[in-house]
């Protein structure tokens, strides 16, 4: 994760949750006085976003100090303390909210991916997510995702070539799509193609793509059109792939298996913030 972007990130948020000032906090809380709060696990899943934590706090206060119990990708349990932050009370007070809510939207997303690698029961098989995700919270989502066990495919327009159905509406036809392309494109760059017939996989083919995606194809399909897949072509299966049916996909021998609902449809974890007293110390 980019530090960096984190920093500016979370400034951006504060900035929309703040505004000018938090009323409430500041006219009841001194400059100087000092707390300490507790981030809890309200339900077991895979924990994600301690970096958030950590950024999110000294953000808004440089003394504060933030202590780690768990760490991203560490499964926890209900009741289970995960964070424990001390610094001055106001400044606790104006960021719980929105570390709050990032920390649960990651661990959601965690917690969801992590599902997904145990129901396909394959340690060949890749679990990758896709571009469905939060505008402004990509890079928080694809992160949450590999710390559930899975894999980040492209993020964004920029870093590979995808020719989807409308792209090849537009152009024609594979042939011609990827002969453009290839005609500008440089070596370190791969192309992925979608492909809804056997007549488009081999067109595919012909036109020498690195990745094949079946889309929406059902495992039956795709068991049959694999084998005149030549070896060097990373295949994908997606679209109408659920947890339910996500070992028969599995099974086709496909590469990768990429999800939306990883980072589209994710619950957030349920995580709370308390004040850290006697009581929560036997948590």
């Amino acid at each position: 994760m980019n530090k960096l972007k984190l920093r500016l990130q979370l400034e951006q948020f504060f900035i929309e949750d703040i505004g000018e000032r938090d009323v409430t906090s500041e006219l009841i809380f001194g400059e100087k006085e000092r707390g300490e709060i507790v981030f809890i696990a309200k339900e077991a899943g895979v924990f994600s976003g301690e970096e958030v934590i950590r950024t999110g706090f000294r953000v808004l206060d440089e003394d504060s100090d933030v202590v780690l119990y768990v760490h991203d990708g560490e499964i926890v349990s209900r009741g289970q303390q995960l964070a424990k932050v001390t610094g001055h009370i106001a400044n606790l007070l104006k960021g719980e909210r929105v570390v709050l809510n990032l920390v649960q939207r990651m661990s959601g997303i965690a917690t969801i991916t992590n599902e997904a690698v145990r129901k396909l029961g394959d340690s060949i098989v890749k679990i990758v997510d896709t571009r469905k995700t939060t505008p402004g919270l990509r890079m928080l989502e694809k992160y949450a995702v590999r710390c559930g066990g899975g894999y980040n495919h492209r993020f964004g327009l920029y870093d590979a070539v995808m020719i989807k159905d409308n792209h090849i509406s537009f152009a024609g036809s594979i042939e011609a799509a990827v002969a453009k392309v290839k005609a500008e494109l440089g070596h370190m760059v791969k192309v992925e193609v979608e492909v809804e017939t056997k007549e488009q996989m081999f067109e595919a083919i012909k036109a020498n793509v690195d990745v094949i995606m079946f889309d929406n194809r059902k495992p039956t399909e795709i068991n049959e059109w694999l084998p005149f897949v030549p070896e060097g072509f990373t295949t994908e299966a997606s679209g109408g792939i659920t947890l339910e049916n996500i070992h028969e996909y599995g099974l086709t021998g496909v590469d990768c298996i990429s999800l939306g609902f990883l980072t589209h449809s994710a619950k957030a974890l349920d995580i709370s913030v308390k004040v850290f007293n006697e009581k929560l110390k036997g948590l």
